[in-house]
């Protein structure tokens, strides 16, 4: 469960990190609920999975998520460039991630 937890509050930081482009971008109130629910549940379920899980490995697996999620979502949303060195990056850190959940 605690793992499930982790994925969803990675997803969740995703989703505030578009409510901080959005509020960069219109300001609007849509924007702020956004970002503040979309962290609100990051950090929650976060802190959820850590009484389960170890610190570290909750942390970079979470930040990792976000990470990937957020420059994913900038580069087909918000047309940021897509280089193969950028792709590359992306595939280590997601790489790293998939590795500490399989340690643990």
């Amino acid at each position: 469960m605690a793992w499930i937890a982790l994925i969803i509050a990675g997803c969740c930081e995703v989703f505030g990190v578009i409510g901080i482009k959005q509020v960069t971008l219109r300001g609007n109130l849509f924007s702020y609920c956004l970002l503040g629910i979309g962290f609100l549940c990051s950090f929650s379920l976060l802190s959820f999975a850590m009484i389960t899980l170890p610190m570290g490995t909750a942390y970079a697996v979470w930040t990792g998520i976000g990470t990937v999620g957020s420059a994913l979502v900038g580069m087909f949303l918000y047309k940021e460039p897509k280089e193969w060195r950028r792709l590359v990056c992306i595939a280590v850190i997601l790489g790293a991630s998939v590795g500490l959940k399989l340690i643990h």
